[in-house]
């Protein structure tokens, strides 16, 4: 990483943490200066118009959740699937408790990262340009009806599609639905447990296992 694309990642973090906590009103260049602890006319210099502020929050988002899905050895949509072995129910359990990781650590530790792209998505509603990057799930669906091929499902094309949504929907829920009041305190194991168990039982219902 250079030392410029070192300095954007930093103060798309800090732009990440502002959207956070204040929505898209609380993003601009001087209050991201100051979230990064940088000098006055940093943010502008590197990223001039709010327009590229923007995309490299947006941009930044898809990198960090692309690594978490790695570090859980989970597909990331990027490259391409290439062909691979059936998979059985122990599989499908494995995958389960993966994706219920991966969301556990979205809905805790990277909660702010998690408000900060359901702000931008509703930010792509009025700025399309930022769509082609936000929706980095175009890949994680090609990915899904992999999987769901290689486990029997009959409709692996349309049932990967559902199985994206549905974890997408799941997240949502437990962060800012009703599923955050009821559901147990991210980032514990029941936390995980739970969503281990959803995560599961689409999968299996979805393969007929």
């Amino acid at each position: 990483m250079t030392a410029r694309t070192n300095r954007i990642a930093l103060l798309a973090d800090a732009a990440i943490e502002l959207i956070a906590d204040g929505g898209m009103r609380a993003l601009t260049h001087r209050a991201v200066d100051g979230r990064a602890d940088m000098p006055p006319g940093t943010t502008s210099a590197y990223l001039r118009t709010r327009q590229a502020l923007i995309e490299a929050v947006v941009e930044r988002l898809a990198e960090r959740d692309r690594a978490d899905l790695a570090a859980y050895d989970l597909p990331t949509g990027t490259p391409p699937p290439a062909p691979g072995p059936r998979l059985d129910g122990d599989d499908l359990d494995r995958l389960a408790a993966g994706v219920a990781q991966v969301l556990d650590r979205w809905l805790s530790t990277g909660r702010s990262r998690t408000l900060a792209r359901y702000a931008c998505l509703l930010e792509a509603v009025h700025r399309p340009e930022l769509r082609g990057i936000l929706h980095h799930g175009t890949g994680l669906r090609v990915q899904a009806r992999d999987l769901l091929t290689r486990a029997g499902a009959t409709d692996p094309h349309r049932q990967g599609d559902q199985f994206v949504a549905f974890v997408d929907g799941l997240l949502f829920d437990r962060l800012v639905g009703a599923g955050a009041l009821t559901a147990p305190e991210p980032g514990s194991p029941a936390s995980r447990a739970d969503l281990t168990a959803a995560v599961r039982t689409l999968l299996h219902a979805l393969t007929g296992s």
